[in-house]
């Protein structure tokens, strides 16, 4: 970890605030501005397999990526993974402690080499003050975190193991993008990632998507997992979600 030193128009500035243009929290600011938060980040280089902020920490920076990615987790005491989520490069995460000054409510482990721009909470507020953009988006990634939650909670209130793996898979297809009826998970989850999601157990994930492969709902391609009819998948998730 180092601080960027300031002489004007160097080498490295650019390189930073270059690396700073492709994150969507700083999307539409001047190049001023961009200029001065690269002046004022940290930098990280983080290898693939380590840990990147943990649990409880004191640390409250908000952190960018700029190449890499990254998962947001916890263990219960009983040792059992709970995974919230996965962040990629150009998006961030740390919201919640450089906001409210509280330590930290999850582990972030590199899945990638990982390169990060930290950005004090005094920095962030300061942008959410001066420019309605970032401000806006921070908002958005908030309310976004709030309705996912309240979603999982309810699933988890409500569904068996069964019909959380179904809705989770409607999630990830979602994610990597519906073409015609179908979703290519490029690369495939790994069946203990899924239970991390919907807090269980590999082996019961191992179960249900055999017999959605069964059913011809799912096909594997390569390294990847192709969901043959996402709009059979939303109805099956949506009438159990209104059964319940």
């Amino acid at each position: 970890m180092h601080e960027l030193q300031p002489p004007e128009k160097s080498n490295a500035l650019r390189a930073s605030t270059l690396g700073l243009r492709a994150v969507a929290l700083l999307a539409d600011l001047p190049a001023s501005a961009l200029d001065a938060v690269a002046l004022r980040c940290r930098w990280r280089r983080c290898p693939a397999g380590s840990r990147v902020i943990s649990r409880d920490a004191a640390d409250n920076d908000l952190y960018m990526i700029v190449s890499g990615r990254v998962r947001v987790t916890a263990f219960s005491a009983g040792g059992r993974q709970v995974m919230y989520r996965e962040v990629g490069a150009g998006d961030w995460f740390g919201d919640l402690a450089a906001i409210d000054g509280r330590t930290r409510s999850a582990d972030v482990d590199a899945l990638e080499d990982t390169l990060l721009a930290a950005m004090g909470p005094t920095v962030l507020k300061e942008l959410i003050h001066a420019h309605a953009g970032v401000c806006d988006r921070v908002l958005a990634r908030l309310t976004g975190l709030v309705r996912d939650l309240s979603e999982r909670v309810f699933d988890f209130s409500t569904l068996g193991v069964q019909q959380r793996v179904h809705a989770e898979l409607l999630r990830l297809a979602k994610e990597a993008g519906v073409d015609g009826n179908t979703a290519r998970i490029d690369p495939a989850p790994r069946h203990s990632d899924i239970a991390g999601k919907v807090s269980t157990y590999r082996e019961q994930v191992t179960r249900e998507l055999s017999v959605l492969t069964r059913q011809g709902l799912l096909q594997r391609s390569g390294r990847a997992l192709v969901v043959t009819d996402v709009e059979r998948l939303q109805r099956i998730v949506t009438e159990l979600r209104r059964s319940t």
